[in-house]
């Protein structure tokens, strides 16, 4: 008997042991499966019966600097169809094919697919979807999407830039601040049953999306309008190739305006080139001519080199350097340095440079923020083109002091103006006040940043900007090249500019292509803005005085009016012309 137990005993401890031994390994796989595999696993079987759909993020608006809107989103409608439920594909692509423009071989091939969701059109007119519905067909539904647009069409285009089908920022504003813009996404999950169908539960399957910040810029509708208005008259007049007018405070370096043309309205990008949206006053380098001569006057000023009342012989107009000839374009004798920059003397110009010499003259270049980037919080600024650090000739400085041999860019220049008229103080110009994001709780608009004032450096003492501002002055009088930009009951202080293009089939300067500039302040003592005007390319007369110079005046009278700006002459009220203008908006 006790001989028969025992070997049961062990007969059954062994089956046992066997037992605890396979559950052992199916509960460690168990614990490998659940535990360390786990996540992969679910991602798998998720994979298999889930599907995550994007919702994009309404994006943030961007507003002028007094709340008025100019770049928002509209609810439009996109058109999907389910494959898998579509009795008949090739019915359903001849139908929309003609509808949504699509080529419809293409479209029948897409619908073949054994899917649960493809994309037919997005972003559409919402005539075109009403189009769809009434065929009713089968498989062919709606989601709303959202989309940008742009109230105010072409003004303003080339710096707002553009989004994408996607909503993202590819030109402008919208690409420099997209990152801000764009929100955060949203997902709404679709599952699948087991015979592949689309299936849409309730519960946790929604993650609403963020949305994004809103931009509130320095530019004001207002003189935005102005200055496109005027631009648009004097390439008009001209029958110009183009132009660019910016419009900003000296003092702070806040862009009130900035426009350039050709045209380019951001609501119909397809139909505008490349070159028609990129903005040039940012990312196009020019010969400046004679409004450069603020900075070689300056820097001359600055050095004591030369003195205001000095007098120059200009040699009535005909000047040998180094075996060739610099002209005026108006011969004059010995006149006094004021009168070399009133009447914008080359042969003048070119003597004072000879004293500075060409280090100190592209230390002054530099030190007025030509030749490098000036921080402004756009893309694509150009670093324009000075001469490096091989000797330049004595024809050279003589050029580069009167405007030419150099490349600037629209914004430089008008920076380095605003350099005189604020004292002396380089500023960084800048396009974005405020950046805000919505306040659930109080359902308000909370600011996130202000954008301060951001001086780089002092390049003039405000002795010598204080003299420039008086020899500015001069160039506006009756004597001077710049009378047509005079604003009646104002004083204006500023640079007439006329510059030879580059013939690119010659590679000499065209005797037909100009550059007509005007740049300047006003009222001059205590300035309100700096205005640049440049017209590309006008036929006719060319001069900076007789084309750039009119279209400043207008900007500049009807901006001090819209400003509320007294004018220093009470008998000289504004006009019923700048009335009407300023009382657009």
């Amino acid at each position: 008997m006790g001989e028969t137990e025992f070997p049961l005993k062990k007969r059954f401890i062994f089956i046992l042991s066997i037992f605890v031994t396979a559950f052992s390994v199916v509960a460690a796989r168990l614990v490998v499966i659940q535990v360390f595999q786990g996540p992969d696993w679910l991602r798998q079987a998720q994979g298999e019966h889930e599907r995550r759909l994007p919702l994009e993020p309404e994006r943030g608006a961007i507003y002028d600097r007094s709340g008025r809107i100019f770049a928002i989103n509209v609810d439009v409608p996109s058109a999907y169809a389910t494959p898998t439920s579509m009795r008949n594909p090739s019915l359903a692509s001849r139908t929309l094919a003609p509808i949504i423009k699509a080529d419809r071989i293409s479209l029948t091939r897409k619908l073949n697919q054994r899917r649960n969701f493809v994309w037919l059109d997005r972003k559409m007119d919402p005539k075109m979807a009403e189009t769809i519905k009434e065929k009713k067909i089968e498989g062919v539904g709606f989601v709303m999407e959202s989309k940008r647009f742009y109230p105010k069409r072409a003004l303003f285009g080339h710096v707002l830039g553009f989004t994408g089908l996607d909503n993202k920022g590819l030109e402008g504003i919208e690409l420099k601040y997209d990152s801000l813009l764009r929100g955060e996404m949203g997902w709404w999950v679709m599952e699948r049953d087991a015979h592949g169908n689309a299936v849409f539960p309730k519960g946790l399957n929604y993650i609403a999306p963020a949305r994004g910040k809103d931009l509130y810029l320095t530019v004001d509708e207002v003189i935005q309008y102005i200055s496109e208005r005027a631009l648009d008259r004097a390439v008009a007049s001209t029958r110009a190739k183009g132009g660019t007018v910016i419009v900003m405070d000296p003092w702070n370096g806040e862009i009130l305006a900035m426009a350039t043309r050709p045209l380019f309205n951001p609501n119909t990008v397809r139909t505008h080139t490349p070159s028609e949206w990129r903005n040039r006053a940012i990312a196009d380098a020019y010969e400046p001519g004679s409004t450069f001569k603020i900075v070689t006057a300056s820097a001359a000023l600055e050095e004591k080199l030369v003195r205001p009342d000095e007098m120059i012989d200009c040699e009535q107009g005909r000047y040998a350097v180094t075996g060739t000839i610099i002209h005026d374009h108006v011969p004059v004798g010995v006149v006094s340095f004021r009168q070399v920059i009133a009447l914008s003397s080359n042969i003048g110009t070119a003597k004072v440079a000879a004293r500075l010499g060409p280090e100190k003259l592209k230390s002054y270049i530099h030190a007025f923020g030509f030749g490098g980037p000036l921080g402004v919080d756009l893309l694509g600024e150009a670093r324009g083109l000075v001469r490096g650090d091989r000797p330049w000739s004595k024809r050279s400085l003589a050029s580069i002091a009167m405007g030419q041999e150099i490349g600037v860019t629209p914004l430089q220049m008008a920076t380095a103006a605003s350099t005189v008229a604020n004292g002396g103080w380089l500023v960084v110009p800048h396009m974005v006040r405020l950046v805000k994001e919505e306040n659930t709780g109080q359902n308000e608009r909370e600011a996130l940043k202000q954008t301060v004032k951001q001086v780089r450096r002092r390049v003039i003492s405000e002795a010598t900007a204080k003299e420039m501002v008086r020899i500015l002055k001069g160039v506006v009088t009756e004597s001077g090249t710049g009378v047509r930009a005079a604003v009646p009951g104002f004083s204006v202080a500023g640079k007439t500019g006329t510059a030879q293009k580059i013939d690119t089939k010659t590679g000499r300067y065209s005797q037909t292509g100009f550059i007509s500039s005007f740049v300047g302040f006003v009222p001059a003592e205590d300035p309100v803005a700096t205005i640049l005007v440049i017209v590309d390319e006008p036929e006719g007369e060319g001069w900076g005085g007789s084309v750039a110079a009119p279209a400043f005046s207008t900007i500049a009278s009807e901006l001090l009016y819209y400003m509320k700006i007294v004018p220093s002459d009470r008998n000289d009220a504004p006009t019923d012309r700048l009335q009407t203008a300023a009382e657009v908006f």
